[in-house]
């Protein structure tokens, strides 16, 4: 490759594979159909990537070398699983123990709770009954190992009216296709259109060619009102409508402003500020042979495509979801860098010294082969003759086996144990560089003796890569599952699903779990003397127990409890206060009943 076809981008740390060396049609040896006319050629890198991280997390790496003719013995490669080990490990301590969605000031330790708690704490409620129902840790689960093993992951959200609720939906990135605006080169903007495509395979029992199937998400001025309508030959399309005097028909609830033409709407989350814009989702297909190589993805031709009809029998062309964004969060596994919009995968940086540990593991195989089943050499031994061609049989070394030696007769064993205990010390090596480069560590990835560390201390400075390597992988991420969790409740907004009012969304965070064992004792310890001292509120102690991994479902709740058993802070509120209903309010009792029969006290000395 000359200098002048050297290329520097986000997958550069792959080009030392010759199926990547091709710039304009890499993998074209390898995988044939990355070459359809319908894909774009700035995207076949990336998807060439996606198929050799692939083909590392499932052990074909060597299959994937043979087939693209860069190996020809990469069948006999041995492929023991340590890519998935990393990304596995990797996502175990991303994700933590749990995840949980917090608001800002849900939790709250008083008599009366303002307005703003009241209604943080019901969102955040709500928040937490949706992602029950929608497996919100298992999306994470799938999306979160797509941005390890590839860099990227995708999660797209869609209002169901016959559930209630929003349903969430992760998707592979080989299929995800954004239109960056043209000014767009900081890796945090967002696309005004975004595409998700693949082909369907020919059903010939259906009598179905080899279609393309594209879902498109656009931001978009609004348009006139529609409705479901049909083409010649039957195909169902939606037609705009218009008055007699040419003058768009508008939905109700949307301005159109004469002098202009602009329509504009308000939306439940922004009561105060009408915009004229909206996302537009549109699902079709295209048979492939209808299809040119002029025909790219990002404008495939419309007059061919065939539109999908939802359940509720509306056509899926252009149809108006009344949304101000496009409901569709784009995760990197890494921070971008300026220019880029893809995450670094987390075996990058040491997929080279992957293939180098499955070259030993190979060679290891075969010197173990040798070692367990030697190579001997016989001299002066009586062989056994094939009576019918008169030539000496095969030699095989069996348990019991005798040979009889003439007068000078020897056997020599050819010894590979001395190269088997090299091979496996080179493993041993690269598997420490690996998890020294990954930033993993060796404690990480549970290669480190545990007897080899003075104390604990020790063991948090071994983990400090690592613990560096997961805060800036969530802080990659914080960003846009607060911007998801902010679409969720917007789109139950739209929606107008009951308890979700309207009002400007409440800005709600995933809440990761600790990532490496904690001292709970220690912690519990600080919490006890912290709040006891006054130094820490109820709210503080009770977030510091539920980030070491105390078994607390419900932080609010928690507090309550505490407080209704805290009946000596009650009784200094009663000698401060004087005031009986606000203790009955902090320990969380009813108020007395007028009929209550009341008991004086006498006092000291009296009868009794």
């Amino acid at each position: 490759m000359g200098l002048r076809e050297l290329i520097t981008d986000a997958w550069s740390w792959l080009d030392y594979k010759p199926a990547m060396a091709n710039p304009c049609r890499p993998g074209r040896n390898a995988w044939a159909d990355l070459t359809s006319s319908w894909i774009p050629d700035e995207d076949l890198r990336r998807l060439a990537a996606y198929r050799l991280l692939a083909a590392y997390d499932s052990n074909q790496a060597g299959q994937l070398a043979q087939l693209s003719g860069d190996d020809d013995r990469g069948g006999e490669r041995r492929e023991l699983g340590d890519a998935s080990k990393i990304v596995d490990t990797a996502l175990g301590y991303l994700l933590g123990s749990e995840q949980t969605i917090s608001i800002a000031g849900a939790e709250h330790a008083g008599d009366e709770p303002s307005p703003e708690v009241v209604a943080a704490r019901a969102v955040q409620e709500r928040l937490q009954a949706w992602a029950e129902k929608e497996l919100l840790p298992l999306r994470v689960q799938q999306a979160e190992r797509n941005a390890l093993l590839l860099g990227d992951g995708v999660y797209t959200l869609a209002w169901d009216p016959g559930k209630g609720r929003v349903l969430l939906r992760t998707w592979d990135p080989g299929l995800y296709f954004p239109e960056w605006p043209e000014d767009g080169e900081d890796g945090g903007d967002f696309p005004m259109r975004v595409h998700l495509a693949w082909e369907l395979p020919e059903d010939k029992r259906r009598g179905l060619k080899t279609r393309v199937r594209r879902i498109t998400y656009e931001l978009a001025p609004i348009g006139p009102a529609s409705r479901r309508g049909a083409v010649k030959g039957g195909g169902a399309v939606r037609e705009f409508l218009y008055d007699e005097d040419g003058a768009p028909v508008v939905v109700a609830g949307d301005l159109l402003d004469a002098g202009s033409g602009i329509i504009t709407r308000t939306y439940p989350w922004a009561p105060d500020r009408p915009s004229s814009w909206t996302c537009y989702l549109t699902d079709a297909e295209w048979e492939l042979d209808d299809l040119t190589h002029a025909d790219l993805l990002y404008d495939l031709p419309l007059h061919k495509a065939s539109f999908r009809v939802r359940s509720d029998r509306e056509v899926l062309d252009r149809l108006d979801l009344r949304c101000d964004f496009i409901p569709l969060v784009h995760i990197t596994n890494s921070i971008p860098n300026s220019g880029e919009h893809w995450g670094k995968p987390t075996i990058a940086t040491v997929l080279q010294g992957l293939d180098e540990l499955s070259a030993t593991d190979t060679d290891s195989s075969g010197a173990s082969a040798t070692t367990g089943s030697p190579i001997i050499g016989l001299s002066g031994a009586r062989l056994p003759i094939d009576r019918a061609t008169g030539q000496p049989l095969p030699v095989k070394v069996r348990a019991g086996t005798v040979w009889q030696l003439n007068e000078g007769g020897r056997m020599d064993a050819l010894d590979t144990s001395a190269q088997l205990a090299e091979l496996r010390a080179r493993v041993d090596h690269l598997i420490d560089r690996v998890a020294a480069n990954s930033r993993l560590t060796a404690a990480g990835l549970g290669t480190l003796d545990p007897t080899a560390l003075p104390s604990g201390y020790a063991l948090q400075l071994a983990l400090g890569p690592l613990d560096s390597l997961i805060a800036a992988m969530r802080l990659a991420r914080n960003h846009k599952y607060a911007v998801l969790l902010r679409m969720v409740q917007r789109l139950h907004q739209a929606g107008q699903a009951e308890g979700w009012p309207a009002g400007e969304s409440l800005p709600a965070r995933l809440m990761w779990g600790p990532h490496t064992p904690t001292d709970r004792a220690a912690v519990l310890d600080e919490v006890v003397k912290g709040v006891g001292a006054g130094v820490l509120s109820v709210e503080t102690g009770v977030k510091m127990l539920v980030d070491a991994g105390y078994p607390i479902d419900n932080p609010q709740t928690e507090i309550e409890r505490i407080q209704s058993r805290a009946f000596e802070a009650a009784a200094r509120l009663a000698d401060a206060t004087s005031d009986n209903a606000a203790v009955r309010a902090y320990l969380g009792l009813p108020e007395p009943h007028d009929n209550a029969v009341r008991v004086p006290l006498l006092a000291d000395g009296g009868d009794r």
